[in-house]
């Protein structure tokens, strides 16, 4: 977050110096100096996670890390208690959080790097400690949706009236403010941010296909294809999304731009790993990638609009173009296909599928907030500058 919007136009080895060191965790032997150089209690928290993380057969080292891990868990049951018991959590508590669990959560996915990075992947002590931030976290986030009001609903009759209202929505302030004001600055700090998922794109949803066979299973399996471009990488959505970034000589090495995520970007994606991975909450998902499907070609239109009028190439705009055109499709499979035929398959559950797509738009919409907020910061840094 403390990066400023200038060096994203610089050129790609540059771009280098942006690569943050938390999702790949290192360790060296002056590692526990490090640990005393950091500037805010949540910085040094984290720092602390990082060595544990990399610290090899960790479950079985703890003992030989009482000060580190006594530490670190005094400012975990700090920021857990102050943001989701007590209620009045500032961002960088907020953000230290996330970063945790998503430290945690990312060891799901491989990612074509050091084996040594997941020799950790099972660990007892990581699964404790993203139990303790997601049993908090989650009471916090469902105390912001009227549950109850939810299990008397008509889901069918729910989400084909949501899905109608959320496919082409009225344009918001912020839509406008995209489409018409945003400068070339802002596109690339757009970019940045949201390459944390558009270069790992559709990932999670790979979670939750394996099982018995039937046609809801088919069409989400259908929609993982066109996101994988039906396993040809010149057709996989995330390589359009780098083609996009290529055209600024941006960082296209996935996280690239860790450091950029808001906490609200960073709690979407901990939701997906907790949805998918867990097969009770499996109508949540299908409820939330429904909405998300469904919402997904209004905010690529505005995204697309700004390139336009910026008078950028093909390339700087082409996965917008891809998106619209799929994700209409994707919105209609997940409508029909998928949320519908669920509700009548658990008719006394259906009611978690309107839960997950109110969750995913509360959430989604939180997110978005932040990432527009970034992008002012940034343009304003960019003007100063200029």
């Amino acid at each position: 977050m403390k990066l400023l919007l200038t060096p994203l136009l610089a050129s790609s080895n540059s771009m280098q110096s942006n690569l943050v060191r938390f999702p790949i965790a290192e360790v060296s032997g002056n590692s526990e100096q490090t640990l005393k150089t950091a500037s805010s209690k949540y910085d040094c928290a984290e720092q602390q996670f990082q060595y544990l993380l990399a610290t090899e057969d960790l479950d079985n080292k703890l003992d030989a890390q009482v000060s580190i891990v006594s530490e670190f868990e005094a400012t975990l049951r700090s920021a857990i208690s102050e943001t989701y018991e007590k209620g009045y959590g500032e961002d960088d508590a907020h953000l230290f959080l996330q970063r945790i669990l998503y430290g945690i959560n990312r060891l799901k996915l491989f990612w074509y790097d050091d084996l040594r990075h997941y020799s950790n992947e099972r660990s007892l002590y990581l699964s404790k400690v993203r139990q303790q931030i997601e049993a908090a976290w989650q009471n916090w986030e469902l105390a912001q949706i009227d549950v109850a009001a939810l299990q008397l609903l008509d889901v069918k009759d729910a989400l084909i009236k949501r899905a109608a209202e959320d496919l082409d929505p009225p344009l918001s302030s912020e839509s406008r403010y995209i489409r018409e004001e945003m400068s070339i600055e802002g596109y690339c700090h757009l970019l940045a941010i949201a390459s944390f998922d558009g270069l790992v794109e559709g990932s999670r949803l790979s979670r939750i296909l394996g099982g018995a066979a039937n046609e809801v299973q088919c069409t989400l399996i259908r929609v993982l294809l066109e996101e994988y471009g039906n396993g040809r990488l010149s057709r996989k959505h995330s390589t359009f999304f780098k083609a996009m970034m290529a055209e600024f000589s941006m960082n296209t090495v996935p996280e690239g731009y860790f450091d950029l995520v808001p906490w609200q970007v960073l709690a979407s994606a901990n939701h997906n790993f907790l949805v998918t991975e867990r097969k009770r909450y499996f109508l949540r998902y299908a409820g939330g990638l429904t909405y998300f499907e469904v919402a997904g070609p209004a905010a690529y239109r505005n995204y697309l609009t700004a390139a336009q009028r910026l008078q950028l190439s093909e390339a700087a705009m082409g996965y917008w173009e891809l998106h619209i055109r799929e994700d209409e499709r994707h919105g209609r499979w997940m409508l029909d296909d998928v949320g519908l035929p669920l509700a009548e398959q658990y008719p006394s559950d259906a009611w978690e599928l309107v839960l997950g797509y109110d969750q995913e738009k509360l959430m989604g919409d939180r997110a978005a907030a932040a990432v527009m907020r970034s992008i002012r910061r940034a343009e304003h840094s960019a003007s100063l500058i200029k």
